[in-house]
């Protein structure tokens, strides 16, 4: 088989960070072909390999592409599957995930661990608008259920700030997080957790939805009150809509990912 797929994330179909920008990068590009009939879950050594015709899937660092669950790995022969003629790596979120926990996050746990938990010094919901009235009541409503549940669960208490002034966050409460992502300290858990954070910039309603605490559409409407709250005063930038759709669909994989882990 072709060394095509070892390439698909490392190569300059993946060339910039921002999905809206990767996918008009992909655009000027041609698009491998699909090389393949027949994709599928065979049970390895690694755990649970993707196979193509039968032939193993690498990820760019040539390791064997395989998943700690059946049903995880089944996502991955999925989004292969669904490919047409050409393969759009751009339509393979969770190939790309997967790839990153395998060759990346697996080899660097503790810092991303330590990343994430920067995010929880300054998370997103600690940052509170002083007016109008509405918003303020909007951040209220869907953020300090996430910060009760971070308090009861994590034993971790986050002081709230108004404006973009920085607030200091004990040191115990981050500590928790920590403790919590120690538990959790898987490649494939741990990579969708940190792409969650990153996406909402806030990484106590990542926590709160690999915890079932918290249902997606409810976390991705918590980080995007702000936003939304604009979109309703002023109305939509087309571009921004783009981006945003691009940016639910990673977050929507990283979901899909989280829960197949626990099949």
């Amino acid at each position: 088989m072709r060394d095509l797929l070892g390439d698909l994330d490392s190569g300059n179909h993946l060339s910039d960070p921002d999905p809206v920008r990767r996918a008009q990068i992909q655009m000027r590009q041609p698009l491998p072909k699909r090389f393949y009939k027949l994709a599928e879950v065979a049970e390895v050594p690694e755990g649970f390999a993707v196979r193509l015709d039968g032939k193993p899937v690498r990820t760019p660092g040539k390791a064997v592409l395989a998943l700690s669950t059946a049903a995880a790995a089944e996502l991955v022969a999925s989004e292969f599957s669904a490919q047409g003629e050409t393969i759009d790596p751009v339509s393979m979120p969770i190939l790309r995930l997967a790839n990153t926990a395998i060759d990346g996050v697996a080899n660097e746990m503790q810092a991303v661990l330590e990343d994430v938990m920067r995010f929880s010094s300054s998370d997103l919901l600690c940052y509170r608008a002083d007016a109008p009235e509405r918003l303020v009541e909007r951040q209220a409503e869907l953020w300090d259920p996430v910060l009760d549940w971070a308090q009861a669960t994590l034993g971790a208490r986050f002081f709230l700030a108004e404006g973009v002034m920085h607030v200091e966050q004990p040191r115990e409460s981050v500590a928790a997080v920590g403790l919590w992502l120690r538990q959790r300290a898987e490649p494939f858990r741990l990579s969708a957790i940190h792409l969650m954070t990153t996406l909402t910039g806030s990484a106590l309603l990542a926590l709160a939805v690999e915890a079932r605490m918290l249902e997606p559409d409810a976390a991705w409407a918590a980080a995007h009150v702000d936003e939304d709250w604009n979109i309703a005063q002023w109305g939509e930038d087309a571009e921004a809509t783009e981006r945003r759709k691009a940016r639910r669909r990673d977050f929507d994989a990283a979901v899909a990912l989280l829960r197949a882990l626990d099949d």
